[in-house]
């Protein structure tokens, strides 16, 4: 198994469920998709290093988490059921003031393997001390947009730390020259970076030819606070800081209003929807996927971190995210299954301004294989269906992204090893937080 693990090489993956139908996809030693359809297997045989015997799998597209702080895996269960700002300053302001490189870089790892564990292969990510989040990436295989969490508090003093420390992320991960690790500019939030701070982070994503990640609108305090301070509400101060562009992924937007909406859409701004986290820290609103829908916006999908997720799996969150949509608008056909699957794949995908999200000659090989022997996955009236409304991560058999395979078989290399060195960095990081 080490053998196929991790390198780029030529495959033949065949006898899967390809757009409703059994074919074959052959990915070539670039990590180009090749070739699919049917009975592609007696051209490529010769040609494939490694051939994977589908066996009517169900074959997808990578899915794509496009908002997310993976380092916070080690938080996972840490603080759970509280009141958000309790949760915040009691619980989480608390450890995070005690982590060090090593913490960020073992919960990195540790949110790599659980979502090659369920099928994702790219992920939009705002923390901090984020070169050693790069050096898990770059070790687990994955692509990812990572963003320092840029919070500036409203002081001049901060704000220069937070710009030399967002450049210097941008410069490292340059650095890099890893296609698959992009650097954004990540403001946290209007309430805690300043309209100065949001123009520097705009003007400097602009310069730098990079997007912006940011969280917005998730909760009612945050609106009447903004509009009580500024006079607007917050898409357009964002607006008016020059953070609303194409290049945008704006977490939550659960208290948005249909102007905000038709302003978003205006801007070529993504939306990521966060349905787990928002429902469980109560921010008692969702996203208006409705709206924005009418509007012409991008929206796609995240899980948020796991402090207020507890897992990354996107196939169960592509459920929860239909099941709250049809709920809250008290509609069963809002955000049906196949709309579902494309917020979790192709929009994703286009949020984070890759090429991937569809499984066609030409594209990346970013393909996840679905079992179709799972009870969960039978029997096939509707596989998209079955996808969104049955499936989660533990059905994933294989993983491969830019045409490495990463997880076959739910074989993943040095699992164990990544587990109990997480583990252990979670354990000693909450002594000292207890000792401090």
């Amino acid at each position: 198994m080490d053998d196929i693990l991790g390198r780029k090489q030529s495959i033949l993956i065949a006898d899967v469920l390809l757009n409703g139908k059994i074919a074959d996809i052959f990915v070539k030693d670039d990590g180009i998709i090749g070739a699919t359809g049917d009975g592609i297997r007696r051209e490529y045989k010769g040609e494939a290093e490694v051939i994977i015997d589908g066996d009517g799998a169900v074959a997808l597209p990578g899915l794509i988490n496009t908002h997310s702080h993976a380092a916070m895996s080690l938080l996972r269960g840490y603080a759970d059921d509280m009141v958000l700002q309790d949760w915040l300053s009691q619980k989480i302001w608390p450890l995070e003031a005690n982590l060090t490189p090593d913490d960020v870089y073992w919960g990195t790892k540790l949110a790599c393997l659980e979502m090659i564990k369920s099928g994702t292969v790219a992920f939009n990510d705002m923390y901090f001390m984020m070169e050693d989040a790069a050096r898990a990436v770059d070790e687990a295989g994955i692509r990812a947009t990572l963003s320092y969490g840029f919070i500036d508090l409203f002081s001049a003093e901060k704000r220069e730390a937070e710009c030399k420390a967002t450049e210097n992320l941008v410069r490292h991960i340059r650095t890099m020259n890893n296609p698959r690790i992009r650097s954004a500019v990540g403001p946290h939030a209007i309430y805690t970076v300043s309209k100065e701070g949001l123009q520097w982070c705009a003007d400097f994503a602009a310069r730098e030819k990079i997007g912006i990640h940011i969280h917005l609108s998730e909760t009612e305090k945050e609106v009447n606070d903004c509009i009580v301070r500024y006079g607007k509400r917050p898409a357009f101060l964002l607006d008016e800081c020059g953070i609303l562009t194409p290049h945008t992924v704006s977490a939550h937007c659960c208290w948005l209003d249909e102007t905000e909406c038709v302003l978003l859409g205006k801007r070529g701004v993504s939306v990521s929807h966060n349905p787990s986290s928002n429902m469980k820290l109560a921010t008692n609103r969702a996203m208006p996927y409705p709206w924005l829908k009418a509007a012409g916006t991008n929206v796609c999908l995240g899980t948020d971190g796991c402090a207020s997720n507890n897992n990354l799996d996107m196939l169960r969150e592509t459920k929860t995210a239909a099941l709250l949509q049809k709920f809250f608008w008290n509609d069963p056909t809002t955000l049906p299954a196949h709309e579902a699957l494309s917020v979790a794949t192709v929009h994703g995908a286009k949020g984070l301004g890759l090429s991937t999200g569809i499984l066609v000659s030409g594209a990346p090989a970013d393909i996840i294989l679905v079992s179709a022997r799972a009870a969960s996955n039978t029997p096939h009236h509707n596989a998209i269906s079955n996808l969104v409304y049955s499936c989660c991560g533990g059905d994933v058999l294989t993983t491969i992204c830019d045409g490495r395979i990463l997880m076959h078989d739910r074989q993943v290399r040095d699992e164990g090893m990544i587990v109990a060195q997480a583990a252990t960095a979670a354990e000693e990081l909450v002594q000292r937080t207890q000792s401090a």
